[in-house]
């Protein structure tokens, strides 16, 4: 752990050191002996932490050392980073506070020194600061590199090379099997009838070390109808059981007010509750919980997962089923499943013996065999392999029943700076799920993400990379894919939650209160040492001001759960004021909840210099001292609607990379906004009527202008107040090459003086807005032209969705059946159109372009073409003039691959293309509030029913004629 930080400040010194010297702008002068200094000695001590960390758990002397030199690594990076801040201050000092723009700044000189401005004094005792703090700081180095010399460590130094890593490689944990005997045992008591004489719920624990898994067990239950709540998160959390039963958590805030809400809706219903990885064994804790319980009929099931025998005791378990060890050949299984994947039969056969060598030390553990076999997946030799099963971690045997030994073996593997990130994790409680993206922000806000070599490689990829990395070698779980198959979000087993706090001890928190605790008593550290803290309160609990004396705090990340309390002003100015170490500040309520959060932030929070991480809940207004906060790389105000301004002076903000915000309420863009060059993410972005009230302080379109780097997706709303279309070709989309999604949204109305140009204004507009070549998502909202026929469409070779909505007046569907990589086509709202034929194909352009390979070429042939080659799902909704639909070319294939198509609202459709519903890949079909369409394909009676009898399911206002609906719930999961 040492050795990440000693190299993020070596590089954060070597960083600072190279600006200095840059001219320009310098702050220090005549410090660059101590700088050489310092780096030498650092340099020094690196070489040897790899020894030194190895040793620390068996010689508290080296522990100690390693304690020193961790608390002077901070105090550098603190000193380095208020070094670094001063001189971007420096650099942007002629901004001016009104609009942002450079401006020559103005002198007030004082009346005694009139040849030094009051600007000059204040850097002079500045500079003056930096200097003596580098000259201390570097005799404690000095003294620290004294002591090394005395344990005699060996020279190691750590190497950082990364293996490129594919989102893909991740295994899918629910193709490992075993378990069966445990699994037969709780399938048996689960769906065994309860005697007559029992009036009681069932209560049944697994009790076991790790891999027992929440998800685990549930698909051997009930069936879906007869689930009421299969709730998988903490066990006390009542406002989530609601949820979890109702579909939404009410505005209660009393605990009893709860309880009771849940003992009448369960009351005589049959339901199975699954309360997983619980700890505390305090009954006066579980008894109100398992009275409101209890009223439930009586085949219902609570399953508990623990790992102490006393919960289940507490608990009054009607059964008990302990979870043994994994057996030989089991575990031979799970081992060879991580490690030999993606080797040849003759690798593994070479590698067999010893394997299960290795696998002998794992003692039947499943998290065990896991992490080793992630470890070994990555040792290509057989002497590598070797390395592993002589080490002498296999000795230690204070944790966890020999959990430590494979976990500490993977984690010692890791690059230096990935042990960091991993480590960081050990600020979230047990059991939460990891916001991949979030994550990645946290890791860049502590300095732990650093560009080397490929500067065009963005930071976030690298921290992709990160993740990728630790995911694979199985320090985490539980992955959450989207769509496309990218991880967004997951969680860590229990056992590498604990042995990630077993290394940070001191520094890393993460507590929940409810009563009347001071949070600070339960965390088993000393304020001087806590860096990193998660506290979560609950319903009675107010800000503990407490947290004021843990000066050294790097990251606090607070939630309310609770109704009523607020981070009021005066609570937050004394954060500002103490906390002035704070690389991240995360406030949060619970989003259901109304009145929790904070609605007015102080103006103190200029004091957070070193802050990188913000992120604020039910905002309602942030000052302008905000734009003091130069380091700011992420702010997140989203969850707060009431926030309708940004501040004016946010263009000072140059090192923002994350702008984000509730959409569809921010009243304008602050002039300014198009200084911030590095802004990877924008929710949204404002055009206003220039001659309206904001038009002096607001950015016009043009202002996208730079923002280049903007990456994944963006809205810009208000398009319809554009009068110049320069502005909008100004905008240069085409050049945000990362954008992939994006909403382009109209007035509905048309701005005052406009109404006559209106429909030509629009058509103009869009057709000079050139979105970006690798879009894979568009959304055009209120366009109120009369075509869309947009030269563009033919370049979007890799749009995959699109969606037309509220384009009222459009006459004539626009032709986007040339649109090769096309899966989704969703058109609402556009009421003038009706009749679509082959210009909806694009067939007048297909004559002249060929699409082919993903690429577009000249081509006089239209016999090769295919309109919507790749659509999947087509829905129309709410087109109230449109009357036929019809493809008069026979001689072009359409939509071959569509699977779901859904009219609704279409009141005077007459009839559906034979060509599509002749098709064999259509497997649902839905008509609602079509009245014309539902009598033509009534079931059996219709004249048109027998066109569709192949089609699997078949839904006609709003009943399911043929097929039935998906089951409400689907529990799939693995026993791991």
């Amino acid at each position: 752990m040492v050795d990440a930080i000693v190299s993020v400040v070596l590089q954060q010194l070597i960083s600072v050191a190279v600006e200095e010297t840059k001219g320009g702008v310098r702050l220090v002068t005549g410090v660059g002996t101590e700088v050489k200094r310092l780096q030498d000695n650092l340099e020094a001590i690196q070489a040897v932490l790899v020894d030194a960390e190895r040793r620390q758990l068996e010689e508290l002397p080296v522990r100690l050392w390693l304690e020193k030199l961790k608390e002077a690594s901070y105090d550098m990076e603190d000193m380095l980073d208020e070094w670094n801040t001063a001189r971007l201050k420096l650099q942007i000092e002629g901004v001016d506070d009104e609009n942002c723009s450079l401006v020559p700044q103005k002198k007030v000189c004082n009346s005694f020194f009139p040849a030094v401005s009051c600007f000059g004094f204040r850097h002079i005792f500045l500079r003056r600061d930096i200097a003596i703090k580098m000259k201390a700081i570097n005799r404690e180095v000095d003294d620290i590199v004294k002591q090394k010399d005395l344990f005699n460590f060996n020279f190691n130094r750590h190497t950082d090379k990364l293996e490129k890593i594919q989102s893909t490689a991740l295994i899918d944990l629910s193709e490992v099997r075993g378990r069966v005997e445990e699994k037969n045992a709780l399938k048996s008591k689960l769906l065994c009838k309860s005697s007559e004489q029992t009036n009681a719920v069932q209560i049944i624990s697994l009790v076991g070390m790790g891999g027992i898994g929440k998800t685990t067990l549930a698909q051997f239950a009930y069936n879906d109808e007869d689930v009421i709540s299969n709730f998988e998160k903490r066990m006390w959390n009542c406002e989530s059981i609601i949820e979890a039963l109702e579909g939404f958590a009410p505005n209660l805030g009393e605990l009893n007010s709860l309880l009771l809400r849940i003992d009448a809706f369960i009351a005589r219903k049959k339901f199975l509750l699954i309360l997983d990885d619980v700890w505390t064994d305090d009954y006066s804790k579980w008894e109100p919980f398992r009275r409101c319980l209890i009223n439930g009929h009586r085949e219902s099931r609570i399953l508990v997962t623990t790992r102490k025998e006393t919960v289940a005791r507490m608990m009054e378990s009607t059964d008990v089923i302990f979870i043994k060890e994994l057996s030989e050949q089991e575990c031979w299984a799970l081992f060879k499943r991580f490690a030999c994947f993606g080797r040849s039969l003759s690798e593994c056969e070479q590698l067999e013996e010893i394997g299960k060598k290795i696998v002998g030390k794992c003692k039947g553990l499943p998290l065990a065999a896991k992490t080793i076999g992630s470890l070994l997946r990555f040792k290509r030799t057989r002497e590598e392999w070797q390395s592993i099963l002589d080490s002498e971690i296999w000795q230690l045997e204070e944790f966890e029943k020999g959990l430590l030994a494979p976990l500490l073996l993977s984690y010692n593997d890791l690059p230096t700076i990935i042990k960091q990130c991993f480590l960081y994790c050990a600020v979230f409680p047990k059991d939460c799920f990891l916001e991949r993206d979030e994550l990645i922000k946290l890791w860049m806000a502590q300095g732990y993400i650093v560009q080397k070599g490929n500067k065009e490689m963005e930071m976030e990829m690298i921290g992709e990379g990160y993740f990728d990395y630790l995911a694979t070698r199985s320090f985490f779980q539980e992955f959450e894919k989207d769509e496309a198959g990218i991880v967004r979000r997951c969680k860590m087993h229990d056992i590498v939650h604990d042995f990630a706090q077993f290394l940070t001890k001191k520094e890393y928190a993460a507590v929940e209160i409810d009563g009347d605790e001071e949070p600070l008593s339960l965390i088993n550290t000393s304020q001087e040492k806590l860096r990193h803290l998660m506290l979560v309160l609950g319903y009675k609990n107010s800000f503990p001001v407490s947290i004021f004396y843990a000066r050294k705090l790097r990251s606090l990340m607070l939630s309310y759960n609770t109704l009523n309390q607020k981070a009021s002003a005066q609570v937050l100015q004394g954060l500002f004021d103490q906390l002035t170490g704070l690389r991240v500040l995360r406030i949060e309520g619970m989003k259901s909840l109304i009145g929790s959060g904070t609605n007015e932030i102080p103006k103190g929070i200029k004091k957070l210099r070193h802050l990188r991480y913000l992120k604020l809940y039910l905002v309602e207004k942030l000052p302008e001292t905000c734009c003091e906060l130069l380091n700011l790389q992420t702010l997140n105000m989203c969850g707060s609607p009431g926030l309708k301004r940004l501040p004016q002076g946010i263009g000072k903000l140059i090192n923002l990379r994350h702008l984000m915000f509730e959409v569809d309420y921010l009243e304008y863009m602050p002039k300014g906004i198009e200084r911030l060059t590095s802004l990877r993410t924008l929710s949204e972005f404002v055009v206003v009527n220039g001659s309206g009230k904001y038009g002096s302080k607001a950015c016009n379109l043009e202002g996208l202008r730079y923002l280049n780097h903007l990456r994944g997706s963006l809205k810009i709303r208000g398009l319809g107040n554009v009068t110049d279309i320069d502005e909008a070709k100004s905008a240069h989309l085409d050049k945000k090459k990362n954008l992939v999604v994006l909403i382009l949204r109209f007035n509905k109305e048309a701005p005052v003086g406009m109404k006559d140009e209106n429909e030509a204004n629009h058509e103009a507009v869009c057709e000079a807005l050139q979105p970006p070549p690798n879009l894979e998502s568009l959304q055009i909202t209120g366009f109120k032209g009369r075509t869309l026929m947009l030269s563009w469409i033919v370049s979007l070779n890799k749009l995959k969705k699109l969606r037309l909505l509220f384009c009222d007046k459009c006459e004539v569907m626009p032709a986007l059946g040339i649109l090769p990589s096309l899966e989704v086509l969703k058109i609402r709202f556009m009421k003038s159109v009706k009749r679509v034929g082959n210009e909806f194909l694009g067939t007048e352009i297909s004559d002249h372009i060929h699409i082919q390979d993903g690429s577009m070429s000249s081509s006089s042939s239209s016999s090769a073409n295919i309109a919507f080659p790749k659509l999947k799902e087509l829905k129309f909704f709410c087109l109230d003039e449109w009357e036929e639909w019809d493809f008069g070319k026979e001689d072009i294939t359409i939509m071959p691959q569509l699977s779901s198509m859904k009219i609704s609202y279409c009141s005077k459709l007459n009839s559906l293309p034979d060509q599509l519903l002749q098709s064999t890949t259509l497997e649902e079909l839905e008509i609602i509030r079509c009245p014309i369409l539902e009598e033509r394909f009534k079931k059996d009676t219709g004249e048109d029913w027998s066109k569709i009898t192949h089609i699997p399911k078949i839904k006609i206002h709003g009943e399911y004629v043929q097929g039935s609906p998906p089951l409400l719930k689907s529990i799939n999961s693995s026993f791991n």
